[in-house]
């Protein structure tokens, strides 16, 4: 198994659908490493993506994809896991990545929309979960966040300002300087490589938003599409679970 990081084709433009990579190595539980990635790895309550990986002689269908190296806590390496039990590409063979497209833009729909569930409901974040079809946050939260209606109505007002999706970066020092900015209380940000990553929402005096993450958005806040709160769950004496639905 290599120490090479694997270069992250996903944090270079979310919306890259294939890519040729070179396998460098195998983990010892049978994941695949290569020198770049279109997939993202399960993290920050974002699922891992699938899809399928070819080369000469072979085709296999990936499940998911997980950090891994010497610190999985960090993005430095990233392993594929196959579908089924399967031969795996050879170290060295040149393959093509195919992303499951559809699944991955849901999540990045989704994943975005709860950015601005952050902002409709500014209360510190306890935890969250990204899926296809519908996401949720959990608020530190004593009483329930209004009426579903209203909040589904501010939610999509914020939407359809068809906002500019865009990211910075500052160094570890600047964010331990902000800790304003961190909204999570049960995901620590995507910290240890000198650099973490802000999501920005809106621009300058129309900014809404801006947080640390390392996941996949949108480019705009129009491509969420409608969405619906569907239910807000007791989850304690003072957390509120809150649920959006991707309505199409």
């Amino acid at each position: 198994m290599t120490d090479t990081p694997t270069r992250l084709l996903f944090r270079e433009d979310a919306y890259l659908r294939e890519a040729p990579a070179r396998v460098i190595g195998h983990t010892p539980e049978g994941g695949i490493l290569l020198d770049a990635t279109l997939f993202y790895p399960t993290g920050g309550g974002q699922p891992g993506d699938s899809g399928r990986l070819d080369w000469s002689g072979g085709a296999l269908a990936i499940a998911t994809a997980v950090k891994a190296g010497p610190d999985p806590r960090s993005a430095g390496q990233i392993a594929l896991v196959a579908a089924e039990p399967r031969p795996l590409p050879p170290i060295g063979a040149q393959v093509m990545q195919h992303l499951d497209w559809e699944r991955r833009h849901r999540h990045m729909r989704v994943h975005t929309a709860l950015h601005l569930l952050s902002v409709v409901i500014p209360r510190p974040v306890t935890g969250g979960q990204i899926g296809v079809d519908r996401g949720r946050l959990d608020f530190d939260l004593p009483e329930p966040p209004g009426d579903l209606e209203g909040l589904t109505a501010r939610l999509q007002a914020l939407i359809d300002r068809d906002l500019e999706v865009t990211e910075d970066w500052i160094s570890d020092a600047d964010l331990a300087a902000n800790p304003g900015l961190v909204k999570t209380m049960s995901v620590a940000p995507p910290v240890g490589t000198g650099r973490v990553r802000l999501v920005r929402i809106g621009q300058g005096a129309g900014q809404i938003d801006l947080q640390p993450c390392g996941g996949t958005h949108v480019a705009r806040t129009a491509e969420i599409g409608a969405v619906e709160i569907g239910k807000i769950e007791n989850k304690g004496r003072q957390n509120r679970r809150v649920t959006l639905t991707l309505v199409a």
